[in-house]
């Protein structure tokens, strides 16, 4: 009898084998984010990174430039590098009946000395321009600001400085030297830029978020869309006068406007 029922017992065993395991019930499953629980592949990843994007807003193609726009961006400016340190600046508007449209374009924009480079990659002093999709909040200037302007803007004065000192807690702001809380006397990397000393680049500029408004320190500050001066810029856009001056009197804050700096 014993050694039928191990017989027995070792044919049941076998045909177990072939079949297929049951899958473990919602109880046997390890909490997610716990060891064993099921691995995310690079197919989940991007899916999430898909749903971010859709969170955010729609990526597009402007005149040869990718844009990643905010939820609500209805003004774009691109920056598409044509060569050495020249590119084409476009004005982008949406209007509900057609589109995308453009505005205006000029052939004579400027960019750093340096070259390009992906924004997370830059690196202070070193004259690059930081390629990718960043806000437009806010303009300052010398001169007054032109007409219908509605970005916020500060009239540039005495002791305006743009803080590039890497141990400020004003690390990429403007700020004036009577309010302290910066090195503005020192030389060198962590010098900061005085703005009166730009006469002609900084009549009218708009400020690009790039590294802002947490910045890493030594990733960079101060990158404008500025005016045009006599050659490439410390890593800035640059445009001729005109540009900026019809760029600061169309945008408008509620419609959420980004420049887009692509290869």
């Amino acid at each position: 009898m014993r050694t039928r029922r191990t017989a027995a017992a070792a044919l049941i065993a076998a045909l177990a084998a072939t079949l297929p395991a049951a899958p473990p019930s919602s109880a046997q499953q390890p909490p997610a984010g716990r060891p064993g629980a099921t691995t995310v592949t690079a197919g989940d990843r991007a899916e999430q990174g898909r749903q971010a994007v859709a969170r955010q807003g729609d990526t597009i193609e402007l005149g040869g430039v990718t844009v990643h726009l905010r939820r609500g961006t209805r003004q774009v400016v691109t920056v598409k590098h044509t060569h050495g340190w020249h590119a084409r600046v476009t004005f982008w508007r949406k209007t509900n009946r057609d589109g995308w449209k453009r505005v205006v374009t000029v052939r004579d924009g400027r960019t750093g000395y340096g070259g390009l480079v992906p924004g997370p990659e830059r690196e202070q002093g070193t004259g690059t321009t930081p390629l990718g999709t960043y806000r437009i909040t806010e303009s300052f200037g010398l001169a007054a600001k032109p007409g219908k302007t509605r970005l916020p803007f500060h009239r540039v004065r005495r002791g305006d400085y743009w803080v590039q000192d890497n141990q400020s807690a004003y690390y990429n702001q403007l700020r004036n030297k009577r309010q302290g809380g910066f090195r503005w006397r020192i030389d060198g990397y962590n010098s900061s830029e005085r703005l009166q000393d730009y006469t002609g680049q900084y009549r009218w500029s708009v400020v690009i978020d790039f590294n802002r408004p947490t910045p890493v320190r030594h990733r960079g500050s101060g990158i404008f869309l500025h005016v045009n001066g006599d050659g490439a810029t410390a890593g800035c856009v640059s445009t001729p006068r005109s540009f900026i001056r019809q760029a600061m009197q169309r945008l408008r804050p509620k419609l959420h406007p980004v420049v887009a700096i692509n290869r």
